[in-house]
C-alpha cells in the first residue's frame, strides 16, 4: 500500500495523469488565449486591434495549451513511476518529477541546457511544494489536535450519558430534542391554540364577573 503525504483530494495513478494533461491544457489554452489577445490588441493597427487581439488568442492559445499539457503529462508520468517505485507519495517524488521533466524536454538542446532546465524544474516544483505543504499545515490539524478533540467529544459523550442514567430530566428532554429534531407548529395549530387560550381566557374574566 502506497504511504499517502500529500494532497488526498488528487485522483490516483494511472488516472492522475489524464487528470493533469486535461488541468495543464484547459490551463495553458486560458492563459494563452488571454496573453495573446492583449498582445496582439498592442501589435495592431488602430481601428484593428480587437480583430488582431482575437485572431493572435484563436491561433496561439492552443499552441501554448498542447506545451502545457505536454510538461504536464510528462511530469504526471514522472511522479506515478516515482510512487511506484518508492511506494511513497510524498512532496519528493513532485521535486524529483519536476527536476526529470525539466530536463527531458530540455534533452534536445543537449546536456547543458538539459541540466539547467532540470535545475529550474526542481526548484520550481520544491518551491511550490514547500508553499503547499505550508499552508496545509497552518490551515488543518495536526493528528495530535485531532485525537485530543476526539477524546474531549468522547468525554462530553459520556457525562451525558451518565446523566441520563441518574435521572437527569433536562438531559433526556435535550436527547429527545436532539433525537426528534425542531418542532415547527402548522399555522393551524397556531390558530387553533390562539383560539383556544382566548375562548378560557374570555371564560375566566366572566365567572370572576
Amino acid at each position: 500500500m502506497v504511504s499517502q503525504e500529500r494532497d488526498i483530494g488528487r485522483e490516483p495513478c494511472p488516472d492522475r495523469i489524464i487528470e493533469d494533461i486535461g488541468g495543464a491544457f484547459g490551463m495553458g489554452c486560458i492563459g494563452g488565449f488571454l496573453w495573446h489577445l492583449v498582445k496582439g490588441m498592442r501589435n495592431s493597427p488602430k481601428g484593428e486591434r480587437w480583430r488582431g487581439g482575437l485572431f493572435s488568442g484563436r491561433s496561439r492559445a492552443p499552441i501554448l495549451g498542447g506545451n502545457f499539457a505536454v510538461w504536464g503529462g510528462t511530469f504526471s508520468a514522472f511522479d506515478c513511476s516515482l510512487q511506484y517505485i518508492r511506494q511513497r507519495d510524498d512532496h519528493w517524488n513532485a521535486i524529483a518529477s519536476g527536476f526529470l521533466t525539466g530536463g527531458v524536454l530540455a534533452a534536445r538542446g543537449g546536456w547543458k541546457a538539459a541540466s539547467r532546465n532540470a535545475v529550474v524544474g526542481g526548484v520550481l516544483l520544491g518551491i511550490i511544494e514547500g508553499v503547499a505543504a505550508l499552508i496545509m499545515r497552518t490551515t488543518t490539524q495536526t493528528p495530535r489536535e485531532q485525537a485530543m478533540q476526539a477524546m474531549e467529544a468522547e468525554r462530553m459523550m459520556q457525562e451525558a450519558r451518565e446523566k441520563m442514567n441518574n435521572g437527569d430530566s433536562s438531559m433526556k428532554g435535550w436527547f429527545n430534542q436532539l433525537s426528534q429534531g425542531p418542532v415547527i407548529p402548522r399555522s393551524g395549530e397556531e390558530s387553533l391554540g390562539s383560539s383556544s387560550s382566548f375562548i378560557d381566557e374570555s371564560a375566566t374574566n366572566q365567572a370572576r364577573a
